[in-house]
Parts: C-alpha cells; sequence; structure tokens
C-alpha cells in the first residue's frame, strides 16, 4: 500500500507545503503557512493537513551550508523535525535542500512569473522540490 507524504519547506517566517499524489509518485505544491517564528504554531494547520490528506511520511528540508556545515537554519529544521516526530509519530526525513529555492526561482522566471507572484508560490514550489527528491528516493529503495 502507497502511503500519501508532504514536503515543508522551513523558512524563518513561512512553511511551504507540498502533498505527494496517491501513488507516492508526484509532488504537488498544497499551501503555504505563515508564522511568527514560533514553530509551535505550525502544529495545528499541519495537524489538520496530516489528517485530511492521511499523511504517512514528512520531508523536511534540510538547509545544511554549502560546505556541508549545519547552521542556525539547519539547526532549526532538526529541532522542527523532533518537534514533528513527538507531536504526530510519523515518519521525518530530512532532505538536503541546497539550491532548491534557487531552483524554484529559475523555474518560475522562466514562466515569466511576475516577482510579486513568485514571492506568493516561491515556498511551494521549493517543498515540491524537496517532496519530490524524497519521493525519487523512496521509488530508488525499493527497485
Amino acid at each position: 500500500m502507497i502511503s500519501k507524504s508532504i514536503g515543508l519547506d522551513l523558512g524563518s517566517k513561512t512553511c511551504g507545503v507540498a502533498v505527494s499524489d496517491g501513488l507516492g509518485m508526484y509532488a504537488h505544491p498544497l499551501t503555504t503557512l505563515s508564522f511568527e517564528g514560533n514553530l509551535n504554531d505550525l502544529i495545528e494547520p499541519l495537524h489538520e493537513i496530516i489528517r485530511k490528506e492521511k499523511i504517512k511520511n514528512i520531508a523536511l528540508g534540510d538547509p545544511k551550508m554549502m560546505n556541508n556545515d549545519i547552521g542556525e537554519r539547519a539547526q532549526i529544521s532538526r529541532d522542527f523535525k523532533i518537534l514533528l516526530e513527538n507531536e504526530f509519530s510519523l515518519r521525518v526525513v530530512l532532505i538536503d535542500e541546497r539550491l532548491t529555492s534557487m531552483a524554484a526561482n529559475r523555474q518560475l522566471i522562466s514562466q515569466d512569473m511576475s516577482r510579486k507572484k513568485r514571492k506568493q508560490v516561491i515556498d511551494q514550489l521549493a517543498a515540491v522540490h524537496i517532496l519530490q527528491t524524497f519521493l525519487d528516493q523512496q521509488s530508488f529503495m525499493e527497485d
């Protein structure tokens, strides 16, 4: 049985959310959640998404530095991973997200999307990249 997953691109004030299809093959943008810096503020809206979508896995972006060091943002993601595991008792996998926002931005620019519109969807598209990486890894591991 295939289980659905969500991808999260955690920023300092927003969290992009993507969801997989029922077959666990493709990631699709879902929403962008806003919060005031307190990660606990994301729990309730994520609970709704997890319940509604019947989520079994969470792919969380891991914003390591280019030299592979763990900086402040990556440590915040690791803390969020623990919070998510404790709150939802789901599998949470850290996915290297270096360059995902840049790739997402390039993709939107290539579609001639205005800066204002790009700002509205960039976090969701970065979450799609994170989730698609996770789904592709899962598919590879099953082969």
